[in-house]
């Protein structure tokens, strides 16, 4: 028991010490692109329907580290301004697959010729899905409207720090230390080559099952990473591991009801049929072309100072936003005890800061609502404005992807 705590203590130091580097890089420059590029930029270019809009909406998701449980309220943000189905589906395949956190972490555990043809694929796998989707069903009827103009709004390093630490690396901090404890098990329970033994988790029947376990799974581009490698190390093929990178993130049950419900069956099953049967097909490619080129390390680099000061500024950074959030829940419960106005409705569906911020601004753009304040843990939103229309509220949320419980 002593053996396997030690073991398992040194491979979790040697993961988060190569995971902080890139991880805090990726949000940086991810933070810098939201204080630069102006307030409704991204709406405005993807309300026309063909090639360019899809083309648009994949090269904004893919360097965009949003998780499947935070794309799919932004993709609904988007359709809802005006994005056609084709463009709103491209962003919802392309964007949780990779970021910019996640790329620069793929490169340091798996190498850059895996990360960047997980790049490439997923800029693939987002066109074909939404060219594919742009013609499968009738034109969304608010897709046709004429975007809406936007005008630049000031950004402050107040806000930059928000948006970086609060609603990126807030939405998906969980599941990367869900990730990272999960690799570090694997790597301390499983010896070299474990899974080179196994005929089912071989080849092609290896990549059906990593299907079958990845699409109702939920992990985040980034904290998928070193559980990835920790497979990899212990004998999985490379093909296998990229299927998992593919799926995994882009695909759970969550996101998978919410697109149903507010897409339709037809564009979910284009949604899910591309990510099938593209990621089995770069997997046999990945596997053809480069599987002698990749060199997994995890515990290469443990005492580098990078790593070593990245690894503090990261600890501090989580700190503080557990400070936050603690400081947060508590004004938030004090709104609901101490006001006696408004509408208290319990919402099901929130799992995120991406979830909350896309119910509250749901139904803030109602007439009416002068503020909505939804609540993470326990699920209730307190709207309070002067003539409240309770069925115009509730059906605000519905359109959002999420549902109000009686």
């Amino acid at each position: 028991m002593t053996e396997f705590f030690t073991d398992y203590i040194q491979a979790l130091w040697g993961i988060v010490l190569e995971l902080s580097p890139p991880l805090l890089g990726g949000l940086i420059f991810a933070g810098l692109i939201h204080l630069i590029i102006p307030a409704g930029f991204i709406h405005r270019t993807l309300s026309k329907r063909g090639f360019g809009s899809v083309f648009k909406s994949v090269m904004v998701g893919v360097p965009m580290p949003l998780c499947s449980c935070g794309v799919v309220p932004t993709a609904l943000g988007l359709r809802k301004e005006g994005a056609s189905n084709g463009a709103t589906t491209a962003f919802l395949i392309s964007t949780p697959q990779t970021g910019v956190d996640s790329v620069l972490v793929s490169a340091n555990f798996l190498g850059w010729p895996f990360a960047i043809f997980k790049v490439v694929s997923a800029f693939i796998t987002g066109m074909i899905g939404g060219m594919i989707a742009e013609y499968a069903d009738k034109p969304s009827s608010i897709a046709e409207q004429p975007a809406t103009s936007f005008e630049p709004t000031p950004r402050t390093l107040k806000e930059f720090w928000h948006y970086t630490v609060v609603d990126l690396y807030g939405a998906i901090d969980k599941w990367i230390y869900i990730g990272v404890l999960l690799a570090a098990l694997i790597t301390a329970v499983t010896p070299e080559n474990y899974f080179s033994d196994m005929s089912l988790a071989q080849g092609f029947s290896g990549m059906l099952l990593m299907l079958v376990i990845s699409i109702p799974l939920y992990v985040c581009a980034t904290g998928s990473v070193p559980i990835a490698a920790s497979l990899v190390l212990a004998g999985m093929p490379l093909g296998t591991a990229m299927i998992f990178l593919m799926a995994g993130p882009a695909t759970n049950i969550a996101t998978i009801g919410a697109i149903y419900r507010t897409l339709g069956l037809r564009l979910l099953m284009v949604y899910l049929g591309t990510l099938i049967i593209m990621s089995i097909i770069f997997a046999l490619l990945f596997e053809a072309m480069f599987s002698e080129q990749v060199v997994v390390s995890i515990h290469q680099h443990s005492n580098n100072l990078t790593g070593i000061i990245s690894t503090i500024l990261l600890g501090l950074v989580t700190a503080w936003l557990f400070y936050f959030r603690h400081k947060q829940k508590k004004i938030k419960l004090q709104n609901f005890l101490e006001n006696d106005m408004g509408i208290t409705l319990n919402v099901e569906g929130m799992s995120c800061q991406h979830c909350v911020a896309s119910v509250k601004k749901s139904i803030e753009a109602l007439e009416g609502v002068s503020e909505a304040t939804p609540d993470l843990d326990t699920g209730k939103v307190l709207i309070d404005g002067d003539n409240l229309n309770d069925a115009a509220i509730k059906q605000a949320i519905t359109d959002a992807g999420y549902a109000v419980k009686s």
